[in-house]
């Protein structure tokens, strides 16, 4: 064998990344050879200076059909792997090295922004024995992310990577293949990880610097972000280093790294926050990384997990754009959560005997006890017969989820597997339940699916199954499915799970199966929200993510990505409508499109064109998904054609591209895959929901601004509550406006309207200035309540927040976006930052104005104004510091003379029976002008408008804000 150069002849075995759950089911690999793979990377050094490979299998030849359908085995099924994380293999693939090799460092790096995470494993080995090594390179990534390069530099030598369509890596993989340049494939399958491999064999004293980049989209679950990094340097390491650096435009609410590697590094990793960033950063030295103080092996060997959340000031969700993309941030809270109708459908068949059993009852019983008396359920069992343990659905009652709890623990799993039965008699008691009227129209209805293999009985044709499922599911019904273990075709599952509004779940035998179901359960637990479809303006947008989405649950988010056409000149405006368990939505929200460039220009550590490439990450992902529902050949042909323009574009590894990494001269190559396994499923990240649908290229009507009592003809049909507080009476038949003070003290609760033959009553609420001035301290609307007791209502406006109570229910909305709400005869419609328009009993108005004041003014405080139309209908027994004047009383004006102050007149007034001395003045109306306002010129009643309202203002002071004036006034 002759020696060859270094440079040209150096031994790679590459590794494959294997994305299983995005990749089509598609594979036509002899079992034989599937088995094999485990067993390829092996190389020999025969000298010092020269290489040869000897590799245990050849290069496994695929077939791609010219149609391009990929995902599909030539008979449409769908084949399936035989290798899971239960599985044995090689050693779990722990880097491994020879006695000389030492890891001088060890580096992970991960930038964050906006939920968009790009992270760099940065590895320096080095070979100091006296003779050839094998340098194995091991990263464990999560199985959402998509690879974006690789590049290794071996003495001064360097390997590049690069994205290319398969088929043209694979050829020039095979190219240097066949001279001896490059070597075989490594799979493996991890609970929530792929394993890219990288082994090299390399001379003595030689140095090689590995770096892997990858990206993905942070999802949020339960409340939370969660950041997942594998650490597995498989020795000591002098510089071991983790750092994490999350920037959030809108501000972070928490964040936090929990010790998920184990004791001894408790308290290790050090967080470091400010309003928008976070750092977090874990350095153990070589001792903290020891496993016990004389050893000589490492500690580190698990998964490093940072978790956090955002703040959110905005109902409408926070939208943001750069580089010329946009995203759309969806995570309403405040909401009360939608009642449920579940159907459990559990396979009991003979696969589940053991302990499969006992921890899917386990979860089973804590999930039965989450559910509310609003909630109605039933459980379905079945191997080769179907059984319900209700024929109907039943209220979940104390009463009744004791008995199925009994009956679960009764099951005896046993014979084969009747799927399609099963689904079937789900289907039909949600069909029989919504046709009887016993579930409410606002409700969640939904099966949860739960099998550990595939169908045995009856109907064994898995498309066969999807087609009944999709004929006889109703619109609004979901279904969720949970795979157990590598026995079940994921694919399948995921398939019917996405094309009937649900997503599927694999559930990792051996890893606390109860756990894992107990944490999909609340994922889905709480819906708050149906029908969620986010909208813009008329070609301010293009290539929109999916925009409608079924459901929204509690802790989640929604996200929609695109790009922008026109947003220079003006802001990018965003519709959200939803309807939640009582009511219905219609939310705005507007951002600028050039403030954010400018503030990540000002930031060292942010991820350069976040936007663009989570806008190419979900499209990637939801064509994957549509492409697994494609129903035709040519469907599937166009989907993965829009596919490799992305991946390519973007320089993402996905299961049409692959990564080719070549030294400078090329004479050198490996290949990063990622090879199809239907076992997997083919879209993690995919959002609930259907396919994208038409963005509707108009303004919605409910968008329109809606006009506030000002914008009548006539301005003077107002009577309004503004400053510290001046009321100001409009007279109608008078033609003149009368105002007065009132001076009272911070905490008390003025009641201005109160009808209770109509149920209606409007109470404010006041607050304090900063401090005392002129010897007075001033006093301002700091809430304003109208409630209306005929539906249950109560809307508390406050200068923080709006806040729609329902009986047990509270919704709150923010002041930062534009929205509108119907709920039982009540219209709310908030505008952003400035007002607030309640409609009650088909008519009756009333605004609230905020007022923000400079937070370093040395006196004021935010406050309210409340505008109140003079031609409201009330009932005959409306009472109130304004409601008294729905009836407008007989007012006479005279003896109009000069007063102490030359630009005020003095007079006198005749009203109820009292002549009482009133000034002309004039307040402020700032429905139109809300800095300046403008002048409403009135007669002013001193001493708190004693003689002009019935009674002393005192009389008014109510206890509650929902509280009707009831005193009776001498």
């Amino acid at each position: 064998m002759p020696k060859v150069p270094f440079a040209r002849a150096l031994g790679l075995i590459a590794g494959c990344v294997w994305f299983h759950r995005r990749c089509p089911a598609d594979s036509s690999r002899p079992l034989e050879m599937r088995r094999l793979l485990p067993l390829v990377c092996l190389a020999l050094a025969l000298e010092a200076q020269a290489f040869e490979f000897l590799i245990n299998g050849e290069w496994e030849e695929e077939s791609f059909p010219s149609d391009g359908n990929l995902g599909e085995h030539q008979n449409g099924k769908f084949r399936r792997s035989v290798m899971g994380p239960d599985d044995k293999d090689d050693g779990d693939f722990e880097a491994f090295a020879g006695s000389g090799i030492i890891v001088r460092s060890y580096k992970v790096e991960s930038r964050i922004t906006s939920r968009f995470a790009h992270t760099t494993v940065r590895s320096l080995v080095v070979n100091v024995a006296q003779q050839a090594e094998s340098i194995a390179f091991n990263v464990q990534i999560p199985k959402r992310a998509f690879i974006t390069n690789f590049t290794m530099n071996v003495n001064g030598v360097m390997f590049v990577g690069s994205v290319k369509e398969k088929t043209v890596a694979r050829n020039l993989y095979a190219q240097a293949r066949a001279r001896g340049k490059a070597a075989g494939i490594v799979r493996t399958n991890a609970q929530d990880m792929d394993t890219f491999k990288m082994e090299v064999h390399v001379p003595a004293n030689s140095n090689i610097e590995f770096e892997l980049h990858y990206q993905e989209m942070m999802q949020r679950k339960l409340g939370f972000y969660e950041h997942s990094l594998y650490l597995q340097p498989g020795q000591l390491v002098p510089i071991l280093q983790v750092d994490v650096y999350i920037y959030e435009p809108k501000g972070i609410a928490v964040v936090e790294a929990p010790n998920t590697l184990g004791e001894q590094f408790k308290n290790l990793a050090k967080v470091v926050t400010s309003k928008d960033k976070a750092h977090v950063v874990f350095r153990p030295t070589l001792f903290q990384q020891r496993k016990c103080d004389s050893c000589s092996t490492t500690a580190v060997d698990g998964i490093f997990t940072v978790r956090y959340d955002v703040h959110r000031d905005n109902s409408a969700g926070e939208l943001q754009v750069s580089d010329g993309h946009f995203v759309h941030f969806f995570a309403p809270n405040n909401l009360s959560s939608m009642p449920k109708n579940i159907v459990f459908v559990i396979d009991v068949s003979g696969s589940m005997w053991g302990i499969k059993m006992k921890q899917m009852v386990e979860a089973l019983q804590t999930i039965l006890d989450d559910l509310t008396i609003d909630d109605h359920f039933s459980i379905i069992d079945f191997n080769h017969h179907v059984r319900c343990w209700s024929e109907d659905l039943v209220h979940g009652s104390s009463t009744q989820v004791a008995d199925a709890k009994k009956y679960i623990q009764s099951i005896k799993p046993s014979g084969g597997t009747n799927i399609n039965e099963a689904l079937m008699r789900a289907i039909h008691m949600l069909n029989k339940a919504a046709n009887q009227g016993f579930i409410d129209q606002r409700s969640v209805s939904m099966i949860i699916f739960v099998s550990d293999g595939d169908p045995t009985i009856g109907e064994i044709k898995l498309s066969a199954i999807q087609k009944n499922v999709k004929r006889y599911i109703r619109e609004e019904f979901s279904l969720f499915s949970l795979g157990i273990g590598f026995d079940v075709d994921f694919d399948f599952l995921e398939r019917i799970s996405m094309e009937n509004r649900g997503i599927a779940q694999r559930i990792y035998a051996r890893h606390d199966t109860s756990e894992q179901l107990r944490n999909f359960y609340r994922q889905i637990s709480s819906p708050l929200l149906r029908k969620v479809t986010i909208q813009f303006p008329e070609d301010s947008v293009s290539n929109v993510t999916q925009n409608h989405f079924d459901k929204f649950f509690s802790g989640s988010e929604l996200v929609v990505a695109g790009k922008v056409q026109t947003c220079f000149s003006s802001p990018l405006i965003s519709f959200v409508t939803a309807s939640s368990a009582q009511m219905d939505l219609s939310l705005q929200t507007e951002t600028d499109c050039t403030e954010l460039d400018s503030l990540l220009g000002h930031q060292s550590h942010s991820v350069a064109g976040f936007a663009r490439q989570m806008w190419a990450y979900i499209t990637i992902n939801q064509l994957l998904a549509e492409r697994s529902l494609a129903k035709t050949a040519a469907e599937k042909r166009k989907i993965t054609r829009k596919i490799l323009k992305l991946a390519l574009e973007h320089q993402f590894v996905t299961p049409f591209t692959a990564m080719l990494v070549e030294s400078e001269t090329g004479q050198e190559r490996l290949l990063a895959d990622s090879p199809k396994d239907p076992k997997h499923g083919c879209c993690i990240g995919t959002p609930l929901g259907r396919k994208t649908e038409v963005l509707v290229q108009s303004v919605p009507p409910w968008a329109l601004s809606t006009p506030p009592p000002s914008e009548a003809k006539t301005d003077r049909i107002i009577t309004m509550v503004e400053n510290d507080p001046h009321f100001t009476v409009h007279l109608p038949k008078s033609h003149m406006d009368v105002c007065f003070n009132i001076d009272s003290e911070p905490g008390h609760i003025l009641n201005l309207v109160s009808d209770p033959e109509s149920g209606l009553a409007v109470n404010g609420q006041l607050v304090a200035g900063k401090k005392i001035k002129n010897n007075k301290l001033n006093t301002y609307f700091g809430t304003i309540s109208i409630y209306y007791k005929t539906s249950g209502i109560r809307v508390d406006v406050s200068t923080q927040q709006v806040n729609l109570i329902h009986g047990k229910d509270q919704h709150s909305f923010s002041w930062a976006s534009t929205a509108n709400i119907t709920l039982s005869g009540m219209k709310l419609s908030i505008v952003k930052d400035a007002h607030v328009t309640i409609t009650v009993n088909n008519g009756t108005t009333f605004m609230v104005l905020l007022h923000r004041v400079w937070k370093k003014h040395p006196f004021n405080v935010d406050f309210l104004g409340i505008y109140i139309p003079s031609n409201n209908i009330y009932s005959t027994r409306v009472h109130g510091l304004i409601g008294q004047f729905a009836v407008e009383p007989e007012v006479k004006i005279y003896n109009i003379h000069d007063g102490a102050d030359p630009v005020k007149q003095e007079a006198t007034m005749e009203v109820k029976g009292n002549k009482l001395a009133v000034t002309r003045g004039w307040q402020k109306d700032y429905r139109k002008d809300r800095k300046y306002g403008s002048n409403v010129f009135c007669w002013f009643v001193h001493n708190n408008g004693k003689g002009f309202i019935d009674g002393q203002y005192k009389n008014y002071i109510v206890p509650q804000m929902d509280s009707f004036f009831k005193q009776e006034l001498k």
